[in-house]
C-alpha cells in the first residue's frame, strides 16, 4: 500500500539501447537509497528480508528493492546468505535484479568464497558483475565488471569501513586508471536507528553520461557493501 502512495519518478522514454526500465538512470547522478525498519525484526530480533526505497535528488521514488532469500539462511548464515535483490519500478514490473550466491564476506576467503554479485536487466539478461581482489581481508576492492567480465570501474573501501556519527564511510569509484568518476556514501541515519536495527540510508553518485548498465552495477555493489560491512546490527553500536 506505501509503494503506491509514494511519489514516484515520471518515466521517461527509452531509448532503443537502453535495457527496459534502466531508462529512469539516464536522467540521474545520484540516487538515495532508503532501507526501511522492520518493526518485527526490532521486536524480536528475528532477521527480515531487507527492502529498500530508492530515490532521486527531488524525493522522488525511482524503484523499489526487495531482498528474495530463504528464512533459514539469513537466521544462520547472516550477512554471508545467498540472495536475490528484486528491482521494481513504477509499474510495478521487475526491471533488474541482483544475485548473490552464499558465500563468505571477507575478501581474503579462496576465490571460490569471495563475495561476488551477478545484476541482470532485465531479469535473465546478464548486464554486469561485482567481484571483490583478494587479498584484502580490511579493506576490499570490488571491480565493476561488464556483461564479459571485463573490468571497467574500481571501487575502494576506507579504512573507517563503519559509519559512526563522526564517520561516514565514503567508497570512492574509480576509472581503472585512479580518475574518480562516483562515490558510495553510507550516511548516518540517528543513534536509535544505528543502536537497535540494521536499517541503513546510502547515497550513490555518477556521471550523467556513464553508461546506464554500469549504473545499475554500481547500485547492485552499493546492496552487496551494506551486506558486508552494515547487515549485523552489532556491527553498528
Amino acid at each position: 500500500m506505501a509503494q503506491s502512495q509514494a511519489q514516484w519518478m515520471p518515466a521517461p522514454e527509452a531509448p532503443a539501447n537502453c535495457p527496459p526500465g534502466l531508462e529512469y538512470l539516464m536522467q540521474i547522478d545520484q540516487l538515495l537509497v532508503h532501507q526501511k525498519i522492520e518493526l518485527l525484526e526490532i521486536l524480536t530480533g528475528w532477521e527480515q528480508a531487507n527492502k529498500y526505497v530508492v530515490k532521486n535528488t527531488l524525493g522522488q521514488q525511482v524503484y523499489f528493492a526487495a531482498e528474495v532469500s530463504e528464512c533459514c539462511q539469513r537466521q544462520c548464515c547472516g550477512p554471508n546468505r545467498e540472495f536475490k535483490m528484486s528491482i521494481i519500478d513504477n509499474a510495478g514490473k521487475e526491471v533488474m535484479c541482483m544475485q548473490r550466491p552464499l558465500r563468505c564476506s571477507h575478501s581474503c576467503c579462496c576465490a571460490g568464497w569471495r563475495p561476488y554479485m551477478e545484476v541482470e536487466a532485465p531479469p535473465g539478461n546478464i548486464i554486469g558483475y561485482i567481484s571483490t581482489e583478494a587479498c584484502a581481508c580490511l579493506h576490499p576492492t570490488f571491480m565493476i565488471q561488464d556483461a564479459s567480465q571485463q573490468n571497467v570501474l574500481r571501487i575502494h573501501t576506507p579504512i573507517c569501513g563503519i559509519g559512526c556519527c563522526e564517520c561516514s564511510p565514503k567508497y570512492p569509484v574509480r576509472s581503472l586508471d585512479g580518475q574518480d568518476v562516483g562515490l558510495i556514501q553510507k550516511q548516518w541515519s540517528g543513534l536509535a536507528k544505528e543502536m537497535f536495527t540494521d536499517a541503513d540510508n546510502f547515497g550513490i553518485s555518477f556521471p550523467m553520461d556513464l553508461d546506464v548498465k554500469m549504473k545499475g552495477v554500481m547500485l547492485g555493489a552499493l546492496f552487496l557493501i551494506d551486506f558486508m560491512f552494515f547487515e549485523k546490527s552489532q556491527n553498528n553500536n
